[in-house]
């Protein structure tokens, strides 16, 4: 009975569909990051949803959209678009950032609102697709796409193991290096403190006040 509930748990969390709407200024930029390990597919569709002004106006707001790796490499880059989409593997660690913009800044305009569709790794794959080259069906693609989740979580759990390892490194570095740089300026006092006894000494002896 548990593992069913573990089965369903787990094929409703993979359909979950990872859609964002976000209101865009007239002015100034928002954007979007999420933090991926190496070799993980991405997909994203975004568009901009008009409001009635817009479309009695019959004029929908542009947009332009830019995506860049946690290195700063360019992924993607469209100027005055109402739609899009891009798709790309990692390559990189780290926090992978969309942004986008609006390109009518003239006196008036109004906000939008962008529809964004966000997948990445298992809820990117196609599993149409991979159902008809392996020619299975039924339970069996459903086992298929519970084993793809299992090596998802278990990919994830090892890159945040790796990342906790290099934190917790640097911590040890950081605490290390505070650690001799107390030290450091103990023994400074201690020395401009000695220094400081003899200088008087010597003071109070030349004035024979001593």
């Amino acid at each position: 009975m548990e593992l069913c509930k573990l089965v369903l748990l787990l094929l409703t969390v993979m359909t979950v569909a990872e859609a964002i709407w976000m209101e865009l200024p007239t002015s100034g930029t928002k954007c979007l990051s999420e933090d991926i390990h190496t070799n993980v597919v991405v997909l994203a569709d975004y568009n901009v949803i008009g409001d009635e002004e817009h479309a009695q106006a019959n004029v929908v707001p542009t947009i332009s959209v830019k995506v860049t790796s946690p290195f700063g490499n360019n992924l993607h880059h469209k100027e005055n678009v109402t739609h899009g989409q891009f798709a790309f593997t990692t390559t990189e660690a780290g926090n992978y950032l969309a942004c986008f913009w609006m390109d009518n800044h003239a006196p008036g305009a109004k906000a939008v609102t962008i529809g964004i569709d966000w997948k990445t790794g298992i809820s990117a794959k196609d599993w149409e697709s991979v159902a008809r080259k392996d020619k299975i069906e039924g339970v069996e693609l459903e086992l298929v796409k519970l084993e793809g989740i299992v090596q998802a979580i278990h990919e994830n759990l090892e890159y945040l193991k790796d990342r906790e390892a290099q934190m917790r490194e640097e911590n040890e570095k950081t605490n290390s290096r505070v650690a001799w740089l107390s030290i450091m300026s103990l023994g400074i006092c201690i020395a401009a403190a000695v220094l400081q006894v003899f200088y008087l000494k010597n003071f109070f002896r030349k004035k024979k006040l001593i």
